[in-house]
């Protein structure tokens, strides 16, 4: 059977199993229209704050804001109070907000969300976590998911038990990352514990952490045997990266035997050349500041441009005058120089 191919979470049919992570800061309605332009089977927002709903905040309905070329969308909500993010689930749907999939962030290793009991923090609490994924199943016609961590430390691996409470309580599916809280996204993702999640659930578990390329998709799935892999930072200044996952996938998946040689090293072996990479800075660009206007857009973009020049020659010397942009046209006249 092929690595890559449709999956099903819940009632909702993904067209591939490879998906875009939620990441603060990061996954706007700019950056996921990109990525579904590389065929991501799924993009996932920004996480949002149930209690931002809660008091109708403008600025976290912007986070849940759809794009046409998003094919299935995930909405992320934080938070830890089960109903609270149950009610704001059943709010959603009320008022039309337009994803296919609600998933609940039990992994964020922030102090701020960690200190507030919410995120990575639930790790500690698995009966919360499965009181909190059983009302909002209650309380929603989407399927509900949950993405979460190995456990919170290296002392405290519980990713096994925290996936069965997550199961029995109504969970469609379950994201597990690599590392353990006290890691944030240092040192190497366990996947063996992804494994052991993957062995003891019937639900599909995607894998996540440390899939940089298709060569990184076939160990995962020799290792773990996950129903799906999600992709993250290998993803900032790359949304090439699914569309090269993608094309490796149809020339090898059914293939005998793989020489691993030839697969790309990590997803930079799929950047275009240059003219290629510099029109995605400027598309990015407009794009953003279309959305939010060239003030916080240029000043957004900032960071995606050194990520999309990361490994460039002289990069380093070029990143530091990108933090001066003010305007596309300035962003513009710099790329021009390289």
């Amino acid at each position: 059977m092929a690595i890559i191919h449709p999956i099903d979470i819940g009632n909702v049919h993904l067209k591939n199993n490879i998906i875009l992570a939620p990441m603060a800061g990061v996954g706007d309605l700019p950056f996921r229209v990109l990525c579904s332009r590389m065929g991501v089977g799924m993009t996932c927002t920004e996480m949002v704050s149930a209690k931002a709903i809660f008091y109708n905040n403008k600025k976290t309905y912007t986070l849940m804001e759809r794009d046409k070329e998003e094919p299935i969308l995930a909405v992320q909500l934080f938070g830890h109070e089960p109903v609270c993010i149950s009610e704001m689930a059943a709010r959603l749907e009320e008022e039309g907000i337009s994803y296919d999939i609600l998933d609940i962030n039990m992994g964020c290793p922030v102090p701020k969300v960690v200190n507030n009991e919410d995120g990575s923090a639930l790790m500690k609490n698995p009966p919360l976590a499965g009181r909190i994924v059983e009302e909002t199943v209650k309380a929603t016609n989407r399927p509900v998911t949950a993405k979460i961590r190995i456990g919170f430390d290296c002392d405290n691996i519980n990713a096994v038990e925290m996936a069965h409470v997550l199961e029995e309580s109504g969970a469609s599916a379950i994201t597990v990352h690599g590392r353990t809280r006290s890691q944030y996204y240092s040192g190497k993702a366990n996947w063996d514990v992804i494994g052991q999640v993957k062995s003891k659930v019937s639900i599909p578990v995607i894998g996540n952490g440390d899939i940089t390329c298709y060569r990184d998709v076939i160990k995962m799935h020799e290792l773990t045997g996950v129903d799906g892999f999600m992709v993250g930072r290998a993803a900032q200044g790359n949304p090439w990266i699914f569309k090269g996952i993608l094309d490796e996938a149809k020339m090898y998946d059914n293939s005998d035997s793989i020489d691993m040689d030839l697969l790309a090293a990590d997803g930079n072996d799929y950047k275009p050349e240059w003219d290629d990479i510099k029109d995605m800075i400027l598309t990015h660009a407009k794009m953003l500041i279309d959305y939010k206007g060239e003030y916080i857009g240029i000043r957004e973009m900032r960071k995606h441009s050194a990520w999309y020049m990361s490994g460039m020659y002289n990069a380093s010397t070029f990143r530091g005058r990108i933090n001066e942009v003010e305007s596309i046209d300035e962003l513009e006249e710099l790329l021009d120089m390289i």
